[in-house]
């Protein structure tokens, strides 16, 4: 399947935005969130962007206050899912100006159409931040 699921966690350990591509019940997906964001948030800068937990790989980068966390399959590639996380902080940025933590909380349903776009089932379907924006735009002229 390749995409597992996608959170946005600030600097104090807090979900901004949870994206599941697999069921998980609630108290799995706390857990889960739990112990990755105590890994991540754990690790210096000197280290890489790459850690296995479990039977994911979880690939992420932190921008300003946000770290952007995506878990994958093992067989992933782990540039690719950075790649995507850049492209989503860039296409972000576009629509917010510079996209921070309070962007995320009081958009949160840009946030999510914008995910939406870019990846279906756990695939990433599209890329190009023109086409991901579009519909955002059109809905934001028609209210």
């Amino acid at each position: 399947m390749g995409i597992r699921f996608i959170l946005m966690v600030n600097k104090q350990g807090q979900t901004r935005l949870a994206q599941y591509y697999e069921y998980l019940t609630l108290e799995e997906r706390r857990a889960l969130e739990g112990e990755i964001v105590r890994k991540c948030l754990a690790r210096t800068e000197q280290q890489c962007s790459f850690v296995e937990h479990r039977n994911y790989k979880i690939v992420y980068r932190r921008y300003a206050s946000l770290f952007f966390l995506v878990g994958v399959d093992n067989d992933e590639n782990e540039l690719a899912i950075l790649e995507f996380i850049h492209l989503l902080v860039e296409t972000m940025d576009r629509h917010f100006g510079n996209v921070c933590e309070l962007d995320i909380m009081f958009h949160l349903e840009k946030a999510h159409f914008m995910l939406e776009e870019m990846v279906m089932n756990g695939c990433i379907v599209e890329t190009s931040k023109a086409n991901i924006l579009t519909p955002i735009q059109l809905m934001e002229k028609s209210s």
